[in-house]
């Protein structure tokens, strides 16, 4: 009974980091879903001046940036690279883990579209990839979903 109920034990505990590590498990402050599915998870991003994030995990996706950044982004082993982007910039990532600091003056929003594994279409263990001219295509109806929100919050203040 013992050794089974160890086992139970570790699966649970395995089960609990690997959660821990999604970001809008780890950090809500910074990471909001908008909308998932069994091919996609979108998340909304932000960042106030000069805020950090705890270690956390993304799936292979595309970023679209919805305002200027000056950002510090950290791998699980220390190894850091700062980034300087501007809005409307998509691009694309593997699955990874990182640390976030907005080194910026300003508020820094994305949107993260995380692609899940589909391995009828691109083969077992691989992440699906965007092509420039998808991502492009992401990009713009992206900003011009946020900019629609934004009148549309604009005009009910």
């Amino acid at each position: 009974m013992t050794k089974l109920s160890g086992t139970i034990a570790f699966v649970g505990l395995v089960f609990c980091l690997s959660q821990a590590q999604d970001a809008t498990k780890v950090e809500p402050t910074h990471y909001r879903l908008a909308f998932e599915n069994d091919k996609v998870q979108v998340v909304y991003i932000h960042y106030g001046p000069h805020e950090k994030s705890k270690l956390h995990s993304h799936p292979g996706g595309v970023v679209v940036d919805l305002t200027e950044a000056h950002l510090r982004f950290t791998d699980q082993n220390g190894k850091t690279q700062e980034v300087y982007s501007k809005a409307g910039e998509a691009r694309w990532f593997p699955p990874f883990r990182h640390k976030v600091e907005n080194l910026g003056d300003q508020a820094f929003s994305a949107i993260y579209v995380g692609l899940k594994d589909s391995p009828s279409a691109t083969g077992a263990g691989q992440s699906p990839q965007l092509d420039d001219q998808t991502a492009r295509i992401l990009a713009a109806y992206l900003l011009d979903a946020q900019s629609m929100k934004d009148m549309a919050a604009a005009s009910t203040h």
